[in-house]
């Protein structure tokens, strides 16, 4: 195995997770401050309150996206098998996302290769290492 591609393609793993954290937390616990829904496009607190429990669910699979990337990074070191196992599942799980993202909203085109870019090129690294 390389070690040095692993640990490259690891470092954009965990960016992709700590980046699905992140917007777990905005739409799960931040959803209807006006800072955290503009960020969204969602343009005034009655629309925020509207498509909250949509958001607050869909903060979770963020949430465990990000997890299992993040616990399949930890896992990579004591049980590989595990660990890339589940690193393939969290970051695979986020690039369809984005793509799906990408190719059911144009308007949505900038999220979507933010969402999926970094956990795509880990994975071709992480591959690749192998």
């Amino acid at each position: 195995m390389n070690t040095a591609l692993l640990v490259i393609g690891s470092i954009f793993i965990l960016l992709a997770a700590v980046f699905h954290l992140y917007v777990f937390f905005l739409e799960s616990v931040t959803w209807t401050k006006p800072r955290t829904w503009k960020i969204f496009g969602i343009t005034s607190q009655e629309e925020a309150e509207t498509i909250r429990p949509m958001a607050f669910n869909q903060g979770f699979y963020n949430l465990f996206l990000g997890l299992g990337a993040g616990i399949g990074l930890v896992l990579l070191r004591s049980i590989p098998a595990a660990g890339l196992a589940l690193v393939f599942m969290g970051a695979g799980s986020m690039v369809f996302a984005a793509l799906v993202l990408l190719l059911s909203s144009k308007t949505n085109r900038r999220s979507a290769l933010i969402q999926g870019v970094p956990p795509l090129v880990g994975l071709v690294f992480i591959a690749l290492a192998l």
